[in-house]
């Protein structure tokens, strides 16, 4: 099947990529027109794992394009995913107008049938707003063409997008055309061979699953976090009673985790977005206040446990911290809890000594304001040498095993913090050290 994906970001190249892998031939647009020549040379300027093998495997093979014509893109195919970003708006609501426009340039170009569909993650109802700048702009070329709209969100993890796109738990469609049930169907069907993953709901619901999934995991995190606080206080361990209750079948495992708060360009974007859905339509959202309120304090969290260690002041301490991206295997940053821990550092008078395995350049640019009080280090063990304290902020793989006694001997004030609960206090503290975790009484 032919296929044109308007977007070469995060998700378009995804899936792209991933599409164009099962045999189809795929043509990526994008407007950035030096991103556009970057792929064209096989260049992935984001680190997702496995992506770039994909991304030059199905170019050699003839089966993936790029291209920033948009005329061309329109001659290529009749199905086209639209998967532009949705940024978030001054008030938390997520700005469509990308969405929109590359709906209107398709309505201004296509000349036959066609199927749209919205990738992007979008707030309810606008695949309709999508449907209706098609015809308007077919109307205004006095063209009467059949152009079908549906809602196919993505449910990607940073860091396993490839996996998560080849073996989906769920594949998602929402719209109330027949035609294009059957278009989608059979592109997804190399994915559904094992058990029936497709889920065929109504556009709006399609759309909402979206921002109710990562809603809800962003909700078990703040709801950890917020027990952690308590923990603390009462002489309990999280990390014990996060296994007592994960060992609930009604409840589980996943995302129970205590730590620094959540981050990345989805979980905290949709749920102010869900905020804003909820604004708009005169509706209390107290939940979700919460949730968002909680994780916002538990980014700030980190600074205070280490202020509290050092003495209460950390003018000119020098603190290391390990991992700037918001989770592993990824280098994005935007929203991690590194970057506010940095800055609250710096405010505070620290400098700082970083090291981070994919991220160091995306956090450069992001603390281009603190970067006279920052070094970056070219391994683990650099950032910690003549530094008073240690922060783990990402719990990297290279981050799982350190040396407590070499720690113990460099660190000036022999601090760690560990801000996502990797390490057995027990075996810190006899190490020499004075841990610090979340949600884990101090003894």
């Amino acid at each position: 099947m032919k296929i044109t994906v308007i977007g070469a970001g995060y998700v378009g190249l995804v899936t792209g990529a991933c599409f164009s892998d099962v045999g189809n031939d795929v043509l990526c647009i994008d407007v950035d027109t030096a991103k556009v020549q970057g792929l064209l040379r096989g260049e992935v300027a984001i680190h997702e794992p496995g992506l770039d093998e994909v991304v030059a495997r199905n170019l050699r093979a003839g089966r993936l394009h790029f291209s920033s014509d948009y005329d061309r893109a329109v001659a290529h195919s009749d199905v086209f995913f639209i998967a532009v970003g949705t940024p978030t708006d001054e008030d938390g609501s997520a700005d469509v107008r990308h969405v929109e426009n590359a709906a209107r340039d398709l309505g201004q170009r296509i000349t036959r049938p066609a199927l749209l569909v919205v990738k992007s993650t979008v707030p309810v109802g606008t695949s309709d707003r999508v449907r209706r700048a098609v015809k308007e702009e077919l109307t205004a070329r006095g063209v009467t063409i059949t152009v079908s709209v549906a809602s196919n969100p993505e449910f990607l993890k940073e860091g396993a997008a490839v996996h998560d796109f080849m073996h989906p738990d769920r594949i998602v469609i929402g719209t109330e055309d027949a035609r294009a049930v059957e278009v989608l169907s059979a592109l997804y069907a190399p994915f559904n061979r094992n058990r029936e993953r497709l889920l065929v709901l109504d556009t709006r619901s399609s759309e909402l699953a979206k921002y109710a999934a990562n809603a809800m995991l962003a909700t078990r995190i703040s709801f950890m976090n917020e027990l952690a606080r308590l923990s603390e206080h009462l002489g309990a361990d999280i990390e014990r009673v996060r296994h007592a209750i994960g060992a609930d079948p009604r409840i589980g495992p996943s995302f129970l985790y205590a730590g620094a708060g959540y981050g990345g360009s989805c979980f905290p974007k949709d749920v102010r977005a869900l905020l804003a859905m909820a604004r708009e339509n005169v509706l209390p959202a107290r939940i979700l206040s919460a949730v968002h309120d909680v994780n916002e304090e538990q980014k700030h969290l980190i600074a205070s446990r280490l202020r509290e260690a050092l003495g209460g002041n950390l003018h000119e301490k020098i603190v290391a911290v390990w991992g700037l991206a918001f989770k592993p295997n990824t280098d994005d940053v935007r929203e991690a809890s590194s970057i506010v821990l940095i800055r609250d550092l710096v405010d505070s008078g620290a400098r700082v000594r970083v090291y981070d395995p994919q991220a160091m350049q995306t956090a450069r640019t992001a603390l281009v304001e603190q970067q006279r009080r920052i070094q970056y280090c070219e391994s683990a063990s650099a950032a910690c040498e003549h530094a008073d304290a240690l922060v783990v902020v990402t719990e990297w793989l290279e981050f799982r095993s350190p040396d407590f006694g070499w720690l113990a001997q460099t660190l000036g004030a022999r601090v760690l913090v560990d801000g996502r609960n990797l390490y057995d206090p027990v075996r810190v503290r006899a190490a020499g050290l004075k841990y610090y975790g979340i949600g884990r009484a101090l003894v």
